[in-house]
């Protein structure tokens, strides 16, 4: 299919002023106000960290996991597993790209935890009952529900739970359930590190999965540099704010 150039949308950087609100939409508050930030969700919350500098990077913990990478104004292609992206640009700034590592269960493991399986009556419970033991007692958990995402890319690749016993317990899944998201994390971070040669020396992190301190405590534990939490939590809102701010 031959589709002329004219018919695409032009490119604008993510800090400028588009337009105004038109009269008559229903807001008049809003009628006016110009529009003039445009973010994508990761990358809104990669600006709303304050991820400035090449290097710096964000994990978001929602319904999958997000994690991405400043990398500076020239684009770094990906030889393991990760989307080479464009992060923001400015203005008249030059561009800054970054690389992103995407998966696709991480809340949404705790959900299936509380519809699927019941053992949980809410999502907060699982750090509850996580608590009650020292360790996963050997139990792991691959929550690929619908494969395995960056940076492996198995379609056809299931959930497991592997090395139960007789011994095992609800604490002992709600404790292994936490720890696959931090498990996945350090895949992404590690294939991070690997494409652009960069050692994190911390991790800033944000949604709802921050609110769990346990998971956080063993996520900078596996990774081995410190988890930055946000005073503000809404950072995807921030950062889009930030650069209609700068426009």
């Amino acid at each position: 299919v031959s589709l002329p150039i004219s018919a695409l949308p032009e490119i604008m950087s993510s800090s400028q002023v588009y337009g105004q609100c038109a009269k008559g939409f229903g807001e008049t508050a809003l009628e006016g106000t110009p529009i003039a930030g445009i973010l994508g969700d990761q990358q809104a919350a990669l600006f709303g960290q304050g991820a400035f500098s090449p290097g710096s990077a964000k994990n978001t913990y929602g319904t999958g996991l997000f994690l991405m990478m400043n990398t500076g104004t020239t684009a770094t292609p990906s030889t393991h597993g990760l989307l080479t992206t464009v992060g923001y640009k400015i203005g008249e700034e030059e561009t800054v790209y970054a690389l992103e590592g995407s998966v696709s269960h991480s809340g949404s493991t705790i959900q299936w935890l509380r519809d699927q399986l019941q053992i949980i009556e809410s999502a907060p419970e699982v750090e509850m009952y996580a608590r009650k033991v020292d360790s996963n007692d050997g139990l792991y958990f691959v929550p690929a529900f619908a494969g395995l995402f960056a940076p492996y890319w198995r379609s056809d690749a299931r959930a497991c739970i592997v090395g139960m016993t007789a011994s095992h317990n609800k604490n002992h899944f709600c404790r292994a359930a936490l720890e696959a998201t931090a498990y996945q994390t350090k895949d992404v971070f590690d294939a991070i590190d690997r494409d652009s040669h960069v050692s994190l020396k911390e991790m800033r992190v944000d949604g709802g999965g921050t609110a769990n301190a346990l998971m956080m405590q063993f996520q900078a534990d596996v990774i081995g540099v410190p988890v930055v939490k946000p005073v503000v939590k809404e950072t995807t809102a921030l950062g889009a704010a930030f650069a209609a701010g700068l426009a």
